[in-house]
C-alpha cells in the first residue's frame, strides 16, 4: 500500500512539474508578447495580459507541492543545527499533522463553494473582452491543497525523496 501511494505521489509530482513548466513558458511568452505589443506597436491585447496573469497564478499555486516534495521550502530554525539528527524528522511529522494537513485541508474545503459557483457561471475575466476560464484557474487552489497534503505525507513516508 505504501509503495502504491508513493508511486502515485511521484506521478502526481511529475504532472505538477510539467504543469509548472508549461505555465512558466506561457507566462514568459505572454509577458514578452505584451511588452512587444505595448512598446513596439503602441497597442494592447487584453487576452494576452489575462493569459499572463492566469499562467502566473497556476505557476505560483502549483509550485507549492512541487517545492515541498523536493525539500525546497524555507526553514526558519535557528536551533535545528544544534539538535540531534532525528529532530528534523520529528519536526516535519509534527508540522504535517498540526499545520499542513489542517491548513491545506481547510483551504480546499473552504474554497469549494466559490469554486462550485465559479464553475456554474463559467466565470471569465472581469475586463471587457478579457480571456474566459477564471473557473479553471480557481480549480488549481483546492487541487494544490490536496497535492500539498499528499506530498507532505509522501515526504514523511519516504524521507530520502523529500526533507533532508
Amino acid at each position: 500500500m505504501r509503495a502504491i501511494f508513493l508511486s502515485t505521489c511521484q506521478v502526481l509530482d511529475r504532472i505538477t512539474a510539467g504543469l509548472c513548466a508549461v505555465a512558466c513558458v506561457v507566462l514568459a511568452g505572454a509577458v514578452l508578447g505584451t511588452v512587444i505589443l505595448r512598446f513596439g506597436f503602441d497597442t494592447g491585447f487584453i487576452q494576452l495580459q489575462n493569459l499572463a496573469g492566469y499562467a502566473f497564478a497556476i505557476l505560483m499555486i502549483l509550485s507549492l507541492p512541487y517545492c515541498l516534495r523536493r525539500a525546497g521550502h524555507v526553514r526558519v530554525e535557528v536551533l535545528s543545527e544544534r539538535l540531534p539528527d532525528g529532530y528534523l524528522r520529528i519536526a516535519d511529522s509534527v508540522a504535517l499533522v498540526v499545520f499542513l494537513v489542517p491548513v491545506f485541508g481547510l483551504l480546499a474545503w473552504a474554497w469549494m463553494p466559490d469554486l462550485i459557483y465559479s464553475w456554474s457561471i463559467r466565470e471569465g475575466s472581469i475586463e471587457t473582452g478579457g480571456l474566459g476560464g477564471v473557473f479553471l484557474v480557481k480549480t488549481a487552489v483546492p487541487l494544490s491543497g490536496v497535492l500539498m497534503i499528499l506530498q507532505g505525507i509522501a515526504v514523511l513516508l519516504d524521507p530520502k525523496e523529500g526533507a533532508a
